[in-house]
């Protein structure tokens, strides 16, 4: 299977989870995978896995770390509301960031400010990109935008694999959602219903949805 089921300009798919630790086993045991530490944000407070899709597009785990215990305040992603293991947003690689924000801005909804982010590997090695407020569409069903300039994506750089077999998302409302994902320029398909978004990935071992 190729990575057509995935929307033009994907970049990652955010999966929050409580548990860090059981959300990372879970996922190799059902596909024979095991998710490769990506890295940790001190700025705020959480840690994530990652596994590519092939391309440029990868799946990233993202829980609370448990190491950091001085951190204070709310986590990003919404890490301390979730109660099970889901997809929570998606960004995606518009290309030009800035001309994206405005076409989405025309279409109704300001994605915000464009901010400075990073964070260091495993190995060190420091990563920095350019992207914009997450869930600023409650829904998650609007990408926020990022840009990774220089950097390599972790798409490229991640070893763990697995292919992208469905990502199905529902709003109840999507005439609203439909306009601002063409102006940014992807063709993620929105069917009616509760706000969702589920990913289904496939491993050598099996099958698992988010």
């Amino acid at each position: 299977m190729t990575d057509t089921v995935l929307p033009r300009h994907l970049d990652h798919v955010v999966v929050a989870t409580p548990d860090l630790a059981t959300a990372v086993q879970k996922f190799e045991e059902a596909t024979g995978v095991a998710p490769e530490p990506g890295g940790v944000h001190p700025t705020f407070g959480t840690r994530n896995y990652l596994v590519s899709f092939g391309g440029d597009a990868y799946l990233e785990i993202i829980g609370a770390d448990p190491e950091n215990t001085t951190f204070s305040g709310a986590r990003s992603f919404g890490v301390d509301d979730v109660r099970e293991t889901a997809v929570v947003t998606w960004a995606a690689h518009p290309g030009d960031l800035d001309g994206a924000r405005a076409r989405a801005r025309e279409a109704g909804l300001d994605l915000g400010e464009a901010y400075d982010g990073a964070r260091r590997t495993t190995d060190g090695t420091l990563l920095e990109w350019r992207l914009t407020a997450h869930l600023v569409e409650p829904s998650g069903l609007v990408p926020f935008l990022i840009d990774w300039g220089t950097t390599t994506s972790p798409a490229v750089s991640t070893k763990a694999r697995v292919r992208p077999a469905a990502l199905v998302a529902t709003h109840p409302r999507p005439e609203e959602i439909t306009p601002v994902l063409q102006a940014i320029g992807t063709d993620l398909k929105v069917g009616r219903g509760e706000p969702n978004l589920r990913l289904t990935v496939e491993g050598p071992g099996g099958s698992l949805t988010l």
